[in-house]
Order: structure tokens, then C-alpha cells, then sequence
């Protein structure tokens, strides 16, 4: 058993990364690369912890997501780790909610909190094991050692030395331009929003500090109930900007919350005239310092295009100055303004069975590429005003209509459109099970 637990905070509204994430497929779940930034986190956490004392604060839209992206490099989290919120009420419930678990599980303990969709050297996981003696008597968080004056980050003012840290003087909101170069000469660090708590000086911090939480959580009988009393409250405001007992430790590694388009093109290698290019091959003239992100297979081409920002999906098109890509979230407010379900999902949605692509939409019928996931099963279904048509291209499926089994697998030449085919007629109970890939 290691000494230092660990907290993932896994929700998100998948707002400032639009169009690449939606609602139902916030950022931490996006792969850039080989991995996720959620994937990421984990393996960082397992330089610290077991992956049995790992627990992922979630809700249930993305414990799939949770589950399956673990499984993907290689671990299995115990089920009971995956803590599921009824709904989002900010940060300081959410680590309390874990927290509780923790203690109940371990006795007091030593817990890091961290969020899933940062980008942070490996290196820094040292730094913060080694602050686990300090958690002991103060709260502690990490700042980050800033690179420029940036306008997107909090920023923590260090005092006087305690052990690897220093006590926190104040917390400052986002400033502008200005004020950071300011906050800069001073001292003060980025607030990365990272922390170690000792589980029982947490609470009686949240005791003093945030009463009406802990009071829910100590008089709630389950989570749906306690939620539903809870305030809205981040750990911030909540007990870190008040309390006395509040350390910081400095972190010089790299790191980035990745919180909107312009810290993306910052994290990525970009070519001789500085565009970040990905998932496409544009055509550029007298361009630079652009992103260009295109999934859908177009050609991208550009003519005296610089310092922009062009994300091209299969739903919809985002092109920005880099320096106004904080505002993406507005845009996806007056989406949710509009009832516009592409806040929500992109045209490929995710589903703990697998993936579906809607392919073409009409007001007589949809087009669908269903992909289930081996030994995964759609959920029982009955439509009263529309039929099925599934055409089985891959793999072994076992279809169950009105209680009844039978079995599809591709026949005939593979590159034939229509291999094996069902119809689902209305008002039938129906699902599709694939069995195996062939």
C-alpha cells in the first residue's frame, strides 16, 4: 500500500475545446496522440498510487469512458473507485465526495487532487510526493513557476518558507495583461489547481469554512440526496481563499490546463513558419502561426492566413483569432440557447456498446455506422413510429427480435455493401449483440 491516495476529478461540460468536444465527449477524453489527457492523469497518478487507491470522480454519461480508457492502458480500476455524481456542483463537493471514501476505506490519509484534462511533465509527480509530510498541517497546492504573463490562470502569492513550500499570502483572480506581468514581478505562481490534503484536516476545514458542505455530506443517507442539498461551491472559494492553514509548493516542470485553442497550438510541434497542423495535410500560402484541425478528409487550403484558428468536424466548422479562442464557450452557450443538440454530441456518439456515425438524415430516414464493441450488447429497444434496417458488414451478431435469437455473420464477398441484413419492425422489442470481430 502506498502512502499518497489519489483523486481524479473527471466531469467537464466540453465548452472550451468546441467543436472537437462536446457535452457527452468533454477534452479529457480527446486523444491527440496515442493517449487521452484522462489516460494521461492516470498513469501520472500511478507514480503515486496504486491503481486500487485511485478513485475518478465522474458522472454517468462518461463512466464508460472512464472505465474503458483505463482498461485501455492496460489496468482495471476496482468498480467502486468510479464515483458517480447525480450532478456537477463544482469542485469542493467532488473532492469531498472522494475524500469521504477515502477515509472510510483507509482511515486518514494523504490524498492528491488532480484534474484530468492538464498537461503536466511526469517529473512534477516527485515534487508533489514529496510535499506529503506538509499536508499534514497546512492545505497544500501547487503554482506553477510562470513562463510569460499569461491571462487565463489564477495566481497564488507565496510568504514565508514552511519545509518544500511557503505559506499562501493571497489567491488572485485572472488578470489582464498588465496585472500578470505585475503579479509576475512579484513572485506570485500560476495556480495550477492540484492539491494534498490530509483527510482529516480537509474536513475540519470544510467544518469551519464551508459548514453547509459538510453538513450535507454528514447528514445526507446516499449521494443523490446529499447532492441535492449541496451548495455549488469550488475548493477555492471555498476553503482555500479563507483558510489560514494553506501552503503552496512550487512546481518548474511544464505544465497547461489546455484550457482553450490558443494553449493547444502552444503544447504541439508546429511547422518552419509555425502552424500546428493536425489529422489533415493543408495547403498554406503566406500563412503562419495557425492551427488547422480537419477530421473529415477535406482539403484545407489557406491564402495570407496568420494567427488564426480552423477546426473543421463532420457537424461543424470553428475559425477564431488564437487570441479570442477563450470565447469558444460562448458560442456554445447560444448553441444551448438554441436547444442545438451539437453542444451535445458530435455526429459520432459515444455509448458504453460502442460508437454510432450518423451518416445522412432526412425527414423519412437516418443512416447509421453502428460499431459495437466485442461481447457488448445494445440496450432493449421498441420503436412506435419507425422501423430498423440493420445490414451486418463485420464480425458475428447475435439479434434478438420479440424474445427471439438468431445469428448474422458476413457472407460473400467482404467489399459487398449488403452482407446480411434484419428488419426491426415497429412496436418489436429488439437489440444487436456482436459476438466476435471477424
Amino acid at each position: 500500500m502506498t502512502v499518497i491516495k489519489s483523486i481524479i476529478l473527471a466531469g467537464g461540460s466540453g465548452t472550451r475545446l468546441w467543436p472537437l468536444s462536446r457535452e457527452m465527449y468533454p477534452k479529457q477524453f480527446l486523444k491527440f496522440g496515442n493517449t487521452s489527457l484522462f489516460q494521461e492523469t492516470v498513469l501520472r497518478c500511478l507514480d503515486i498510487s496504486d491503481i486500487s487507491e485511485i478513485f475518478v470522480v465522474t458522472n454517468e454519461a462518461q463512466k464508460f469512458f472512464v472505465i474503458g480508457q483505463i482498461e485501455e492502458i492496460g489496468y482495471s480500476i476496482p468498480p467502486e473507485n468510479v464515483l458517480i455524481e447525480p450532478e456537477g456542483k463544482n469542485t469542493l463537493p467532488a473532492i469531498f465526495f472522494g475524500m469521504r471514501i477515502i477515509e472510510n476505506k483507509y482511515g486518514r490519509s494523504v490524498v492528491g487532487i488532480f484534474s484530468s484534462d492538464h498537461v503536466l511533465d511526469r517529473a512534477a509527480m516527485q515534487t508533489i510526493a514529496s510535499a506529503e509530510y506538509l499536508a499534514s498541517d497546512y492545505l497544500v497546492t501547487f503554482g506553477v513557476v510562470p513562463v510569460f504573463p499569461h491571462t487565463g490562470y489564477g495566481y497564488i502569492k507565496p510568504s514565508e518558507a514552511c519545509g518544500p513550500g511557503y505559506r499562501v499570502s493571497e489567491f488572485r483572480e485572472k488578470p489582464n495583461r498588465e496585472t500578470a506581468e505585475k503579479y509576475i514581478q512579484e513572485g506570485c505562481l500560476w495556480n495550477s489547481g492540484m492539491f494534498l490534503f490530509d483527510t482529516e484536516l480537509f474536513f475540519d476545514e470544510v467544518k469551519k469554512y464551508a459548514p453547509s458542505v459538510f453538513t450535507c455530506f454528514e447528514n445526507g443517507n446516499d449521494i443523490n440526496e446529499i447532492y441535492s442539498c449541496v451548495d455549488k461551491i469550488s475548493v477555492d472559494y471555498g476553503i482555500m481563499e479563507k483558510s489560514y492553514r494553506v501552503a503552496v509548493v512550487k512546481l518548474e516542470q511544464k505544465w497547461s490546463d489546455l484550457g482553450n485553442f490558443a494553449a493547444i497550438y502552444d503544447e504541439f510541434e508546429k511547422d518552419p513558419v509555425g502552424n500546428v497542423v493536425h489529422e489533415c495535410d493543408p495547403l498554406m500560402l503566406n500563412s503562419d502561426g495557425n492551427l488547422v484541425y480537419s477530421s473529415c478528409g477535406k482539403l484545407v487550403s489557406l491564402i495570407d492566413v496568420k494567427d488564426m484558428v480552423i477546426v473543421d468536424t463532420s457537424d461543424a466548422l470553428l475559425v477564431c483569432p488564437k487570441s479570442s479562442s477563450q470565447k469558444v464557450k460562448d458560442i456554445v452557450s447560444t448553441l444551448k440557447d438554441r436547444n442545438d443538440e451539437r453542444a451535445y454530441i458530435g455526429q459520432t456518439v459515444y455509448r458504453p456498446w460502442g460508437t454510432y456515425t450518423l451518416l445522412e438524415v432526412s425527414p423519412e430516414h437516418k443512416i447509421k455506422n453502428i460499431t459495437v464493441l466485442p461481447d457488448h450488447k445494445l440496450s432493449l429497444q421498441l420503436h412506435y413510429h419507425r422501423s430498423e434496417h440493420w445490414v451486418v458488414v463485420k464480425g458475428m451478431a447475435c439479434v434478438e427480435v420479440s424474445g427471439q435469437q438468431f445469428f448474422l455473420r458476413p457472407g460473400g464477398v467482404l467489399l459487398s455493401v449488403q452482407v446480411k441484413n434484419t428488419d426491426c419492425p415497429i412496436r418489436e422489442k429488439f437489440r444487436l449483440r456482436l459476438l466476435k470481430c471477424s
